[in-house]
């Protein structure tokens, strides 16, 4: 039995306060991870509010985790003491469906995550399975990583699926938290990069980022200009949109690929669709080998999130920077 310091919340939109609980047990397949870091991302600010009626409280947010193993199961491969590792949103698979054998862990009908029936990174260890426990390399920046493990992921996986070339015309939509790092992403893959902005005070900002230009979401002479001319379109705002717009600037088999929570219905237009023969799709995070892939890509081309590094006893008040959308791109907690 060994004792892990966390910060958790009581019940819905309560402040994080010192938590203590048991680990149990270290199972055969588990690895346990002395964490280093944990970045903050929107979704445990919805887990911490029940948005998504799913949280179990206590609560202990956390699962952009970065940090070294300190103890592995008997049956346990892959990873040893000592390893630097991550962890991100998923934390378990079941290892023998069709999906995982397939190397599509992240579809597993039984799929783990790291924060929804667990407690999570704001703490100074956690549990996982080693299959999730992603190998980091020797290079990488521990501070700006844990971003990578969920935001970072949540858009490389798009790329990948769409098979975006190097010679696209691509979009961003939303140039926050996960969109920040699309464009650096997108820009390293060799794409023409245009990020869709409505703040114009950003647009020096944006082009640093990696965005070939930036244009005007909320007008729609802009967007008319640019109609029929992007391979690809990367959604990572979480609220409705005129579709149709977007839709239009997409050139004939272009496709529309959504990974931000929208959670009404998405009113897309069948004609747009079947005229271009265009289409749409969403995706969740990646599988732990891709996530692999992505963290040799980061360090290759120096990828790295935005942050702000606040120390993990300061919780309480990263979470209320992020709930006021003042984070300058993704929060970085750490440990202490």
């Amino acid at each position: 039995m060994s004792t892990v310091k966390a910060y958790a919340a009581s019940e819905a939109g309560a402040s994080l306060k010192p938590f203590s609980y048991e680990l149990g047990a270290l199972k055969d397949e588990e690895v346990d991870i002395k964490i280093h870091y944990c970045g903050i991302c929107h979704s445990d600010l919805s887990m911490l509010n029940n948005e998504w009626g799913m949280t179990q409280y206590p609560f202990v947010p956390g699962h952009e985790i970065v940090g070294e193993v300190t103890a592995v199961g008997d049956k346990v491969k892959k990873v040893k003491v000592g390893d630097r590792v991550g962890l991100g949103w998923n934390s378990a698979s079941c290892m023998h469906c069709e999906q995982c054998m397939e190397g599509q862990h992240h579809l597993c009908y039984n799929l783990e995550s790291t924060i929804v029936g667990r407690h999570g990174g704001f703490a100074d260890r956690v549990r996982g399975h080693w299959s999730w426990t992603v190998l980091l390399p020797k290079d990488i920046d521990m501070a700006k990583a844990g971003p990578l493990l969920c935001g970072g992921i949540t858009v490389f996986n798009p790329i990948i699926l769409a098979g975006v070339k190097p010679t696209d015309k691509v979009g961003v939509i939303g140039i926050g938290g996960l969109g920040h790092m699309a464009l650096k992403f997108l820009n390293k893959w060799g794409c023409e990069v245009v990020a869709f902005s409505s703040n114009k005070d950003k647009e020096k900002e944006i082009l640093k980022m990696g965005a070939t230009r930036v244009v005007n979401s909320r007008d729609p002479k802009a967007l008319e200009n640019i109609k029929g001319t992007l391979d690809f379109i990367l959604n990572t705002t979480n609220v409705t949109l005129d579709w149709n717009s977007y839709l239009e600037t997409l050139a004939p088999r272009g496709r529309f690929h959504n990974v931000g929570a929208v959670l009404e219905p998405m009113a897309i237009p069948a004609f747009t669709l079947l005229m271009g023969e265009k289409s749409v799709a969403g995706s969740p995070l990646g599988s732990p080998a891709l996530t692999a892939t992505m963290l040799e890509f980061c360090v290759r081309h120096s990828i790295y999130p935005q942050v702000e590094e606040f120390p993990m006893s300061k919780v309480n008040e990263a979470m209320e920077h992020l709930e006021k959308g003042k984070a300058r791109y993704r929060i970085v907690l750490k440990a202490q």
